[in-house]
Parts: structure tokens; sequence; C-alpha cells
């Protein structure tokens, strides 16, 4: 009898150790914030990661804040940044560098931030610190390397999420549930509508979305390169990472997924730097457009242009230029990919830009002024040192984007459409890179896809760009895949971003719960005065 009592007890036990008032799926810079945001407001959350380290592409390389207009930056995303700030004020987070030496590059003023400086410019080790810190602090409860059983182990109730099921067999029940990842997998695999790629110019009166051969003028050719394996012959074939595909109609909708890369972490300081290793499956016939255009006439200093300083001698290095670490035309499948698939599609980026340093730090063909430049540079010993000292997050710059009620557009960020709802603000460029590589009417290869629009100012995010239609659920929010078409998402999917959209997503994650209401109908009221009380900024006079 004691035997079966005790039996009862563990299932019992076990069961509310898998019920929570929130789960959040995704260890992300968002779903930190999040978790943080719903035990701050008194209630249980659980966070379910796909992934060991926890931060996303805020502790994976991306140390050069795409931040905008800093003073639209309040709440917890803000608290991040002075945390970040006050682990630079030790003197043992200056290993390789002095302070002095560093400067104040990064930094909030006073006359800004107050008693609660910023900074916005760091190492990806000491950012991860500051989330583990922020888990830590909360006792908020964590899984790592827990994935979503995919593709539909979600269990609903009507229009309301109730279970989700991992790859391991666990299951967790919550009230309300958040997708905080890049890919948006929770959101897709509860059924809700979701867009890959580029709308039409068309759909939304959106005059820099869809196909555009003809404006996309930026990280372009800036010589004459002919794409064929026997220059001027077609019959030949196109080298390595051309598309054959026909240029298209202007202002068409596609498939098309922007670029990816990894922000790699690179140094020069001879102490810490491990030289460029050749990856496994390296061909350097990859690197032939490269080749062609560095013998038309293209030097290192085009791929250096964005080998971005952060402390202690080390770089956040993102793609610049027609041919550098993006790897343009590779990353298609990847937002609708089984894990197996997108596991491979990770491994080829990851072997095309070690190639490409690898190429160009080495092969002899590359002249000896390049090569000297980039084997300068390498590795950082004391970053991602579980992983090869290689980012463990590439940059998913965009994958499924929910289709809500509410879709964010370009004529929002313009003020030509209302926000009258707003739960946070974005004030970056629209910012999408190149979608495709292809042969032009003239018979040369140039980019597709790349924009670089800058705003008037700053610009309010409207709260129904994190609820799915209520029809499709009533207790999910989606404040990273958040309902926005392909231009406008270029804007908002900046980190600062995500943290304020998914605090705001939190917030009314408990408030509709606590009024036992769907997410949706939640009085604006409520959930603004709330948000406000946080330190959130909703608009700028």
């Amino acid at each position: 009898m004691r035997t079966i009592f005790a039996l009862l007890f563990l299932s019992i036990s076990s069961l509310k150790a898998s019920s929570y008032d929130v789960v959040v799926y995704g260890g992300t810079s968002a779903g930190v914030i999040a978790a943080v945001q719903v035990k701050k407001m008194g209630h249980t959350v659980l966070i379910v990661s796909p992934d060991q380290h926890l931060g996303g592409l805020s502790a994976s390389g991306l140390g050069w804040t795409d931040s905008g207009d800093k003073s639209t930056i309040g709440g917890l995303a803000r608290n991040f940044y002075h945390r970040i700030y006050l682990a630079y004020q030790d003197d043992a987070a200056w290993k390789w560098q002095k302070r002095e030496s560093y400067g104040n590059r990064g930094q909030g003023t006073s006359a800004i931030d107050g008693d609660s400086r910023t900074m916005w410019i760091f190492e990806a080790k000491v950012a991860e610190r500051v989330f583990e810190d922020l888990i830590r602090e909360h006792n908020i409860p964590l899984l790592r390397n827990e994935r979503l059983q995919r593709p539909s182990d979600v269990k609903k109730i009507g229009a309301r999420l109730s279970e989700i099921t991992t790859v391991s067999g666990k299951s967790f029940h919550a009230k309300m549930f958040i997708d905080a990842t890049y890919e948006g997998d929770l959101m897709a695999a509860a059924g809700i509508t979701y867009r890959v790629g580029r709308e039409s110019s068309a759909e939304y009166n959106e005059p820099l979305n869809g196909n555009i051969p003809q404006h996309a003028r930026s990280h372009q050719f800036l010589y004459k390169v002919d794409p064929y394996i026997i220059p001027g012959d077609p019959s030949s074939g196109l080298l390595p990472r051309i598309d054959a595909a026909p240029i298209g109609t202007e202002g068409q909708a596609d498939q098309r997924v922007q670029a990816y890369c990894y922000r790699m972490c690179l140094t020069n300081h001879s102490e810490n730097r491990i030289p460029f290793p050749k990856p496994i499956g390296y061909d350097a016939k990859q690197y032939a457009l490269l080749l062609r255009y560095i013998q038309a006439g293209w030097d290192s200093k085009g791929i250096r242009a964005k080998f971005d300083p952060i402390p202690n001698h080390k770089t956040d290095t993102n793609n610049h230029g027609a041919f550098s670490f993006d790897n343009i035309g590779m990353n298609y499948e990847y937002p609708d990919a089984s894990y197996e698939k997108r596991q491979a599609i990770l491994e080829e980026h990851r072997t095309y830009q070690q190639g490409l340093l690898y190429f160009l730090a080495n092969d002899p063909s590359v002249p000896e002024t390049i090569r000297k430049d980039i084997s300068a540079w390498g590795l950082p010993r004391d970053e991602f040192i579980d992983n090869g000292h290689w980012p463990h997050q590439i940059y998913v710059r965009e994958a499924r984007r929910m289709v809500g009620d509410t879709v964010v557009t370009q004529n929002h960020l313009t003020g030509k459409t209302a926000t009258p709802e707003s739960i946070g603000m974005g004030s970056y460029n629209m910012d999408s890179h190149h979608v495709r590589r292809y042969v032009d009417a003239e018979g040369y290869v140039r980019n597709e896809g790349d924009v670089q629009a800058k705003l008037a100012g700053p610009y309010r995010i409207d709260r129904g760009s994190i609820f799915p239609k209520k029809s499709q659920a009533e207790n999910l929010l989606v404040p990273v895949c958040c309902s926005a078409s392909h231009i406008a998402y270029g804007s908002i999917r900046m980190e600062p971003v995500f943290m304020i959209l998914s605090q705001s997503a939190a917030t009314a994650a408990v408030l509709a719960m606590e009024k036992n209401c769907s997410v949706q109908d939640l009085p604006y009221s409520t959930l603004r005065a709330k948000l406000i009380a946080d330190g959130q900024i909703l608009e700028k006079p």
C-alpha cells in the first residue's frame, strides 16, 4: 500500500512539475526577457530551449548592436544593456585590452541614461553570462536541448493551446504560450497562418517589397564579372553560387529568403588568436567567382569594412560587399525544413564561411597582400570554446513570419498607416540582405534583394503584430516571427526590438490570463498602463 501511495505521489508531482502559467519556447534574448517579465509579474514560467546556450544571436557574435534610436529602447531590454555596462566596469573584464584604449565606444551617455548607463557593444561570452544571471536571479526553470516534436505535436482545445511535447517525450501544460524562436516552430506547429519569402510590391502597396533586380544597388559588384566557367561561353555553365533562374518581373512575390551568415567573432591579438582552420569539405572551387572578382580589382578592404571592433581586440564581423559572408541563395529551405535538413544547411553555411576565410588567407591564387591582411586575423580562444570557437547561432535574419489580423507594413513604418495601439517602438533602417545572385541582361553577375532604406524617425509597433488570428489561437504570442511584411520585418528584426516585443508579449499573456480572456480581447488600455509602468517606450513626442 505504501508503494502505491508513493507512486501516486510521484505521478501527481510529475504532473505539477510540467504545468506552468506560461511556457516560453526558445532560449533567445526574447525568450529570456519574456520569462523574466512573467516571473516579475508573479507567475510561474518555464523556458523550453531547443539550444544549449542562452541569448540567441545577442550571445553568439552580434555584439555590435543594431539599435537605431536608443531612446526608444526601455524596460527589460534597456536593463540588459545596462547590465552589459556594469560587466565592463569590472577590471577583470579587460583581459586583452586596456579599457582606456577602447574608450567609451558603444556606451550611452549619462544625460540620457542617468544612473542606468548602457553599453551596446560587447563580447558574446559577456552577453551570455548576463542572460544566465537573469535566469538565476529570477529562479526561472530552464530545459536546454529540448526541441519541439514536429510537425504537429501541439495539443489544442478549440482555439487554445493546452500542451506541447518535445522530441525526448516531455510534455508541458500551460495557460499561455510564447514562441520566442527565430524560426517560429511553435507557431507553425499550432496551425497558425504564416508567410515565407517576399510579398509582391502590390499586395500591401510597398514599393520596396518583392523582386527588385533594378533597385538593389547596395553590396553590389563594383566591376563587371563574367559568370561562366569559360568566360563568355554560357554553354560552359555557371560558376558556383550563381542562380540560373530567370530575372523575373519587378515587384513580383517569391519564396526567396534573405541571406544568412554567422556573425563571427575574430581577433588579431596574437595571444588569443587561432589561425583560420581548413574546414572539412573545403573546396576552393566554391570561391572561383570571388577569385575572378579579385582579378577585376577587388581587395580585402571590401570584406574587412565590417570587422567592427568590440572589447578585447575582437570584432563582430558581418557581411559586407558583393561576395562576402552572406551565403546567398543557400537558405531557401531552412524555415520549413526538418531538424536534420536544417542541420545540413547550417553545416554548409559554416563550411562556406570558414572556407572563405581559409581561401583568402592561404590560397596561392590570392594576391599576397590580401593573404597577409586576412592572415593577421583568427578565431578567439576564449569565445565559443565548446564549438570550435565558432558562434553557436547563425543569423536567421528572417524565416517564417506570422500573418495575423494586423500585418505591419512599410506604410506603418513610414507613417502612412496609423498605429494606435503601440506595444513598443522600432527605428532601424528597412534592411534586407540579398536573396539571390544571378546573371543580368548584359551577361554579368549581379546580386538582388538588398534594401537599405532610412526612416524619417522611430515608429510604433502595433499589438496585433504579436497575436495570431483569434480563430487560430487565443493563448499564443509570437514576438519574434511576428506579423509583418518582408520589408517591414527588415527593420523590426533587431535584437533590442525582439526584447521589447517579448516583454510586451509576456505582459499581455499574464494580463489576459488574470482576466480569463483571449490575448486578442485584452483591453488595450489595461495593457498600455502596465507597459508604461514597467518602463516600455510606446511613442515619442
